[in-house]
C-alpha cells in the first residue's frame, strides 16, 4: 500500500454514543449481549408472520415511541418533539431519540455556537405503512363497491392524511435533529443504505478537520421490520431461514449461511475537533483516523464488484491513517448471504495478506441487517471493544467457508489499539473508517 494521509488539520474525536437497537440502547447492556455471546434475534411480535417465510428477527422491543425513551431531555425539548411525533414514523422516532441520546452521553456544553455545530444523517429510503391508506381505500370501496386504482385520485387520495410525506422523507432524521437542538451549520442527508453511516461519518471528520464545525451530530436509522419493506425484501434478497433456536439465523461466513436476518435500528456519534473536547474535559471514545469509499456495479465481464469495491474503500481508509497502530482489528459487514459473504471475506483476506494476524468480528451475527442503522450500532460495538481491549466473536461461525482466509476473532481476545470498520451495499457502494482508541 503506498503511504497517503489526511492533510494537516484538526483531530476528530468521539465524545458521545447514543443507540436503539435489538442488543439494547445503552452501551452497558449492548457490552452484556456481545460479551456474553446474547443474541438479539427474537420471534416478531409487531408483525404478522402467517404468510412470511420466517417467523423471527431483530426488533427493537425496547421503543416504544414514547417521549421517555429519548432519554433524559429538558421539558422544552420534551414537548417540540412530542409536538412533532404526529410526522415521524418509526424509523424517524428511533434516529431521533439515538441522536439525543448521543448529545446527553456526550455532556455537550451549552455554550457551542450554533453555527459551528451541524448534522449528518444517514437513512434507508422510508416505505409508506399501510394503514396511511385505510381511510382512502374505504372511501373508494363505499363509493364505488371496488378499489380500482383509477378511482384513487379523486376518491382516495383526499381522505390520506395532508402530512403523511412528511413522516416518511429520507432527510427528516437530520432536519428533525438539526432544529430541535439550534444547530445551524452543516448537514446535509446520505442515502445509501449500509453504507450511510461510513459515509456521513466521513464527510462530517473532513468538516471538522477543515475546520468548518466544531462539533457534527453524525447518525443513521433504518428498518427492514416492516410489511411493505419486509415484501419488497422478500422479492429481492436472500433471507435467512428460520432456526430453533432463532438466534441461529445470522450466520456470516459460515458454509451455511442461507441469508440476512431482518433488524431495526439507530445510532448516532458525537464528534468534535479534539481541541474542543479536551477543553471542555469531554470523555473521548475514540478518534476518527481514516476513511475511505469506493463504488463498482455489474459489469459484462463479471467481475466480482462488491469484492473490488470493498477492497478498495478498506484499502483507502488504511492508507489514509497516519500512525495506524500494529495491534487492530476489522469489523466486518458480514450480512450473511452467501454470495456477498464470500465477496467481502476474499476483499478482507485481499488487504490482510502479509499483514500478521488481524482479528475480525461482526455484530450482525447478534441483530441481522438493521439497514442504514447497522453501522451506526457496529461502531459502538467495536469502540466498546477497545475501550475493555476485548473482542466478541462471531457468533455461529463453525464452519467458516472456503474464502475466509483470516482469522475470527475470538471471545475475549484484545482488541487492538484502533480498528477498520467495513460496510458496503449489494449494489456495489463501500465505506470504510479507521477508528483508534483515545
Amino acid at each position: 500500500m503506498s503511504a497517503r494521509t489526511f492533510p494537516a488539520g484538526k483531530r476528530v474525536a468521539i465524545t458521545g454514543l447514543g443507540m436503539i437497537s435489538p442488543i439494547g440502547d445503552d452501551l452497558e447492556t449492548i457490552w452484556n449481549h456481545i460479551s456474553t455471546g446474547k443474541s438479539g434475534i427474537r420471534p416478531l411480535e409487531n408483525l404478522p408472520t402467517d404468510c412470511l417465510p420466517f417467523k423471527s428477527g431483530a426488533e427493537v422491543k425496547s421503543f416504544t415511541g414514547d417521549i421517555a425513551d429519548y432519554g433524559p431531555l429538558d421539558k422544552a425539548l420534551q414537548r417540540a418533539i412530542k409536538k412533532n411525533m404526529k410526522v415521524m414514523c418509526r424509523e424517524i422516532e428511533m434516529g431521533v431519540a439515538a441522536a439525543q441520546k448521543a448529545l446527553i452521553h456526550s455532556q455537550q456544553a451549552e455554550s457551542h455556537a450554533p453555527e459551528r455545530c451541524g448534522c449528518l444523517f444517514g437513512c434507508d429510503y422510508i416505505l409508506t405503512r399501510p394503514e396511511e391508506y385505510v381511510d382512502g381505500m374505504r372511501n373508494c370501496l363505499e363509493q364505488t363497491g371496488t378499489t380500482d386504482i383509477q378511482h384513487w385520485p379523486t376518491l382516495g387520495l383526499p381522505k390520506v392524511g395532508p402530512l403523511w410525506l412528511l413522516k416518511y422523507l429520507p432527510n427528516m432524521p437530520n432536519s428533525h435533529v438539526s432544529i430541535y437542538n439550534d444547530f445551524r451549520g452543516p448537514n446535509n442527508s446520505i442515502t445509501m443504505r449500509e453504507a450511510s453511516m461510513g459515509l456521513a461519518v466521513a464527510e462530517a471528520a473532513s468538516i471538522i478537520r477543515r475546520g468548518a464545525a466544531d462539533l457534527m451530530i453524525v447518525g443513521a436509522t433504518g428498518s427492514r421490520v416492516h410489511p411493505l419493506r419486509i415484501t419488497h425484501v422478500t422479492m429481492i434478497d436472500r433471507l435467512a431461514s428460520e432456526c430453533d433456536p432463532p438466534s441461529r439465523m445470522a450466520r456470516p461466513f459460515d458454509r451455511t449461511c442461507d441469508g440476512m436476518v431482518l433488524g431495526e435500528g439507530a445510532g448516532a456519534v458525537i464528534l468534535e475537533s479534539w481541541e474542543m473536547a479536551q477543553a471542555r474535559g469531554a470523555t473521548i471514545w475514540g478518534e476518527v483516523i481514516g476513511h475511505g469509499s469506493a463504488m463498482f456495479g455489474p459489469s459484462p465481464d463479471g467481475r466480482d464488484y462488491i469484492r473490488m469495491a470493498v477492497r478498495n474503500s478498506l484499502q483507502s481508509a488504511i492508507r489514509s491513517a497516519p500512525n495506524m497502530p500494529r495491534q487492530w482489528h476489522v469489523h466486518a459487514h458480514g450480512i450473511g448471504i452467501p454470495q456477498a459473504d464470500q465477496s467481502e471475506a476474499l476483499a478482507i483476506g485481499d488487504v490482510l495478506q502479509g499483514l500478521g494476524t488481524i482479528p475480525v468480528t461482526t455484530a450482525k451475527s447478534y441483530t441481522g441487517n438493521l439497514g442504514a442503522g447497522s453501522a451506526a450500532l457496529e461502531l459502538a460495538c467495536s469502540i466498546l471493544a477497545l475501550k475493555h481491549n476485548a473482542l466478541f466473536p462471531i457468533l455461529n461461525l463453525n464452519d467458516p467457508m472456503p474464502a475466509v482466509t483470516w482469522s475470527a476473532a475470538q471471545l475475549g481476545q484484545p482488541s487492538g489499539s484502533a480498528f477498520v470498520h467495513s460496510s458496503f451495499t449489494q449494489q456495489g457502494q463501500a465505506s470504510s473508517l479507521v477508528i483508534a482508541a483515545a
